[in-house]
């Protein structure tokens, strides 16, 4: 606008010729400017082969879900994730890929599916997602496998076999197409995310340490929950904080007074460490369960309690449990009773930083392309198998390329149809953009 009217007033000035030339520059920085606003709101187009694929790949995804929705999993059915194990490594095998099992080393001791595939680029790139459920046998007679419009229902549908299904149709559509922009492709399917991956958890860990980029398919919300489909950038760490107190044993009527009552003082320490997690960033905790041990008629020789740790910094457990420690220390209620306070870390906090950020980014970027919008989501208080792929820092992790849905872990768990086509085309659309680089 300056220059405009920077122009108007010198025109005043000048001959006929002058005004001539100054209404040519006029006419320039008008086109110009016309121009640049046009640049500025144009997004990028789609690649209409990969969103073709895409949209072709609908149905199969469709029937596989309901193949796998109809195989219970739960996490200690052994049976069930045997099958699905089979399922999984029977189409990574049909797209090209090399496949082993290996058992999980605690739990159940189901199957972990691992397969790779050798490219000729630079980039090694991991994808991962569950095969198991937190629904006991039995649960589909009454929560059967079932669409109705925009929605499929059934257990574990979007946690997290929605996921896998994105995951397989993702790559065989760029198995079909000849891609091979990589220098390794690792697929990890584990059995036991739902009980914290206790026995996968560190082969996760290992695994993505020698891979540039993870990606990880759990779940994004459905559009009856959350404005938007979105990624997850951070998730919480698990671990569970225990307090022991010993005390001392002695008939409850005949002699209390010889008697050093555990219960007492271990309701004594809950208390006074309830709110110690309050001054220290990245760490909350809650107790949770506490029990004793000994007959009615017994004044209390044992007790224990139990606290949910949740970290969404690393290492703040650590100054947790250092405070629990010296709180413990400082005081009792009860003379002659011992107390000893213990905190594991199950599944370590997940944080994406600035590489896993740049990633999501570039990820929304692509979501562009369809007209959909991306949000970022920085932290959630739920534990992912994210964390033990980000915790060394060595890889980029991104959470939640999985299907849109809701109801996990709880009744009538659904996927929404209209997301899949766009997640597959965002998983190959960004697969494809990482070997580029």
């Amino acid at each position: 606008m300056a220059m405009l009217v920077a122009a108007i007033h010198f025109e005043s000035r000048t001959t006929m010729t002058q005004r001539a030339s100054i209404f040519s520059l006029r006419s320039i920085a008008l086109a110009c400017g016309l121009a640049l606003g046009a640049v500025a709101t144009v997004q990028a187009a789609p690649d209409a082969r990969l969103l073709a694929a895409a949209e072709r790949a609908q149905p199969a995804v469709i029937d596989n879900l309901k193949e796998m929705v109809l195989i219970e999993s739960g996490s200690l059915n052994v049976d069930g994730l045997l099958k699905m194990a089979d399922l999984v490594e029977g189409r990574l095998k049909a797209a090209g890929f090399k496949t082993e099992r290996r058992k999980a080393t605690a739990g159940a001791g189901a199957d972990i599916v691992i397969a790779t595939l050798k490219g000729t680029g630079k980039r090694k790139i991991m994808l991962q997602g569950h095969m198991d459920t937190v629904y006991p046998a039995g649960i589909l007679s009454g929560q059967p496998y079932k669409v109705d419009g925009n929605r499929i229902y059934g257990p574990g549908i979007a946690d997290d076999k929605g996921g896998l299904a994105v995951i397989m149709a993702s790559l065989k559509i760029l198995a079909d197409a000849g891609w091979r922009d990589y220098d390794t492709l690792t697929v990890v399917m584990n059995p036991d995310e739902e009980v914290g991956s206790v026995g996968s958890g560190e082969l996760i860990a290992t695994l993505a340490d020698q891979h540039d980029t993870v990606l990880s398919f759990e779940p994004t919300a459905a559009k009856s929950v959350a404005k938007g489909e979105s990624l997850l950038l951070g998730a919480a760490g698990i671990a569970t904080a225990t307090l022991d107190v010993k005390g001392r044993a002695s008939h409850a009527g005949a002699a209390p007074e010889l008697g050093r009552n555990a219960l007492y003082e271990l309701s004594y320490q809950m208390l006074q460490t309830k709110d110690l997690a309050k001054d220290i960033p990245g760490v909350a905790l809650n107790w949770t369960v506490a029990r004793a041990v000994g007959p009615l008629n017994q004044i209390t020789e044992k007790a224990q309690a139990l606290g949910d740790v949740r970290i969404t910094q690393p290492g703040a457990e650590k100054k947790l449990e250092a405070a629990l420690q010296a709180k413990v220390a400082a005081g009792k209620l009860v003379p002659d009773t011992e107390t000893t306070v213990k905190l594991e870390v199950g599944r370590p906090a997940f944080v994406a930083g600035e590489k896993g950020r740049a990633l999501a980014e570039r990820a929304q970027a692509i979501y562009k392309e369809l007209d959909r919008e991306l949000a970022l989501t920085p932290m959630t208080g739920g534990g992912t198998d994210a964390g033990f792929a980000g915790r060394s820092g060595k890889a980029t992790v991104v959470e939640s390329f999985g299907l849109a849905g809701f109801g996990y872990h709880a009744r009538d768990e659904y996927i929404e149809v209209d997301s899949i086509v766009p997640r597959i085309y965002l998983v190959t659309r960004l697969l494809t953009e990482l070997g580029k680089n």
